[in-house]
């Protein structure tokens, strides 16, 4: 199924030259109107007009998340404030928000590009949409409510929190998809366990999650626990929020929204750009955002782009799933270790529960890192060897999956906090 099938399907040269008069269009839009960007482009002597081919965004400087707070509020829109009918913000460690701006015709885009995403994953006219993520300055809930309505859904906006109530909404209003985090999405299949409802009984048909990277068997779990099809999207509030990629129901990649957004993928540490294929950085430049355009925005987020067709007829360029985010990266004695990388190794051991956490200490010189695992109860009933075999077997497939050698501490079930957003899976301890 397609939601836009003409632009979705589009012929990969219309599509390049598309690419291009948009770009031409964006960057003299944030020339004239964003001085941020205008002493940025003159301190290289680039003018939009010079641009020639989609190979020339490779000269132009990247913007960070940094920039955005450094510009708070207003500073990088590129309309005037009457023209900006939606305000989104979010808050990082640091306190200071990133602020982003919509026109009316921005909101239009978006509901029609969340619109696609949610026609890949399934959604019709017929379902009945559940919102589970917070609703607020985050973009995200407001973003996947639009889209939703755009493709005739009936949509419930739930937000976060308050899990045996949404259970209880699901059964009386029939939800047939669900809208969440995959971590709180977690949350809810093991509550409804708790409550004893069989998941055959619930109206669930699929599964639409993203903010969080999850690897593919927290999908086959999510699948199984709640008796759904599940797939993934992707966004950013800084380019857009969702809609900017997302999974169809063949499930091997997030097909981009080429259309409206250019994507680079790069090595973090040079800054050039990468084989297609190989892993790096996801790096955005919007093509039709009117009140808050970006140029070359680095996301942080470490995934590949890939050059095959999907059998599902889409000719736009697919991403890979979102392994990790470059911050998020955990340096041990030397290796490269993602949290997504752990999860994956714990749901394939049976005896774990699929919830853990990360605990990073330094001592002298050297990092040690313990994984806090949830057993299931059966594992506390069984004598010591069993504890021992499941603790072993645990170490040593995170020695060969990981490369590096890790503790592991086996809790009872609900002994780890749970998430009713993004799961925050690592605390680092280290003064580094």
């Amino acid at each position: 199924m397609y939601w836009q099938q003409e632009s979705e399907c589009m012929d990969r040269k219309e599509l390049e030259q598309l690419q291009l008069e948009r770009l031409e269009s964006t960057l003299n839009r944030v020339y004239l109107n964003v001085p941020f960007y205008r002493k940025k482009f003159d301190a290289i002597g680039f003018n939009p007009d010079d641009l020639a081919s989609l190979d020339n965004l490779g000269k132009l400087p990247f913007t960070a998340k940094s920039d955005l707070r450094e510009n708070y509020p207003y500073g990088l829109f590129a309309v005037p404030l009457r023209e900006v009918v939606r305000v989104h913000a979010s808050s990082g460690t640091t306190g200071m928000s990133t602020v982003v701006g919509y026109t009316r015709n921005d909101i239009k885009t978006w509901s029609n590009l969340v619109g696609r995403v949610l026609t890949a994953g399934g959604v019709t006219a017929d379902d009945v949409v559940q919102i589970s993520f917070n609703y607020g300055l985050f973009a995200g809930a407001f973003g996947l409510h639009y889209g939703a309505e755009r493709v005739g859904a009936s949509v419930i906006p739930m937000s976060s929190g308050n899990t045996r109530r949404q259970i209880k909404i699901m059964q009386d209003f029939k939800t047939t998809a669900l809208v969440s985090t995959p971590s709180y999405a977690m949350l809810i299949a093991d509550t409804i366990r708790e409550m004893n409802i069989d998941p055959n009984s619930l109206s669930l048909k699929w599964g639409l999650f993203g903010a969080e990277p999850w690897s593919d068997a927290m999908r086959r779990e999510l699948e199984q626990k709640l008796m759904i099809k599940a797939t993934d999207n992707y966004g950013l509030s800084e380019v857009m929020g969702p809609g900017v990629a997302g999974e169809c129901l063949k499930q091997n990649g997030l097909h981009v929204n080429e259309d409206h957004f250019l994507a680079e993928v790069i090595d973090p540490e040079t800054l050039q750009p990468v084989k297609l294929g190989e892993i790096g950085e996801l790096v955005l430049t919007t093509l039709t955002k009117e009140a808050f355009p970006m140029i070359r925005y680095r996301t942080r987020d470490l995934t590949r782009l890939l050059a095959e067709p999907c059998p599902c007829g889409r000719t736009l360029r697919r991403m890979s799933r979102v392994m990790g985010r470059t911050d998020d990266m955990l340096i041990i004695r030397g290796v490269n270790v993602f949290p997504s990388q752990i999860e994956a190794v714990l749901f394939d051991i049976e005896g774990t529960e699929p919830h853990y956490q990360i605990v990073i200490d330094r001592k002298g010189a050297l990092d040690d890192a313990t994984v806090l695992v949830e057993a299931s109860e059966k594992i506390f009933f069984d004598e010591m060897k069993k504890q021992k075999e499941l603790i072993d077997a645990i170490k040593k497939r995170m020695a060969s999956e990981l490369g590096i050698a890790v503790e592991v501490k086996l809790v009872e079930k609900k002994t780890l906090e749970r998430f009713e957003g993004k799961a925050r899976r690592v605390i680092d301890n280290r003064k580094l």
